[in-house]
């Protein structure tokens, strides 16, 4: 007969975050006033994280009076209490923490390479911050368009920007994409809105992009030098455009 005490030997090595005993890793995170100070135990971050298991290697390592020293400057003193709790305990608790840090947490669980609670943390944002997301689109795809791994985040804003499109694409927020996630969203086969306002909004989009047009008020201003840049910009997007959904009124005086 097998018999499981998974419950008790969780809650000791819990409580080994509150035990000054047998500590080997002082852990630097934050920067300037938001900085703060961590103290651990190095196999237990190993167990938990191959970051850290890499990171506290013999070929990387760096020692300070028998005490292993590591520096987090990009991840927030709050952000990575979070994620002690998490190793150490198994508990998370995202109910009363703003949008903006649980998406830090994801990120920050991204680069340490703790995969059950990026995991966790991407499906919390779709299920349960929905509201929160679709508030601050551009944001949220800015930040995980750069983790190549957060394919179902990434699916989500944009499958649920694609619903209700046009609100979207005629805003201010859609000049603000940068032109990776645009294409990612012109080329969808959900995104359906008339050719002739994409295109419209295209050309918002790429003046934007080119602070000599943007200052400039009136189209006769432009020089020759202004609608090169406008075309290099809209050069990868023409494919994406249905110039034949065009009226020929519209196309004559639009495009």
């Amino acid at each position: 007969m097998n018999s499981n005490f998974h419950s008790g030997l969780v809650k000791d090595i819990s409580l080994l975050l509150n035990d000054s005993n047998y500590l080997n890793v002082t852990i630097h995170v934050g920067e300037n006033k938001n900085a703060e100070e961590f103290k651990a135990h190095s196999i237990i971050l190993c167990a938990r994280s191959d970051y850290f298991k890499c990171a506290f290697s013999n070929e990387w390592v760096t020692m300070n009076n028998n005490m292993i020293t590591f520096n987090k400057p990009n991840i927030a003193p709050k952000i990575f209490e979070m994620i002690l709790k998490y190793i150490y305990a198994g508990e998370l608790d995202l109910t009363n923490q703003p949008g903006e840090n649980i998406l830090e947490l994801l990120v920050a669980s991204d680069e340490l390479l703790i995969e059950e609670l990026f995991e966790h943390v991407q499906d919390y944002l779709i299920e349960k911050r929905q509201t929160w997301v679709k508030q601050n689109f551009v944001f949220v795809l800015h930040t995980v368009f750069k983790i190549v791994r957060c394919k179902k985040l990434q699916d989500y804003c944009l499958k649920s920007i694609c619903t209700d499109i046009l609100p979207f694409i005629t805003s201010k927020e859609f000049l603000l994409l940068n032109k990776d996630i645009l294409y990612e969203l012109l080329k969808r086969d959900d995104f359906r809105v008339e050719a002739i306002v994409v295109w419209e909004s295209l050309i918002k989009w790429s003046i934007k992009q080119i602070p000599e047009l943007e200052k400039k008020n009136n189209q006769e201003e432009w020089i020759d030098e202004n609608y090169e840049d406008l075309k290099d910009i809209l050069s990868n997007f023409i494919p994406l455009i249905k110039f034949l959904d065009i009226t020929s009124e519209d196309f004559y005086h639009k495009v």
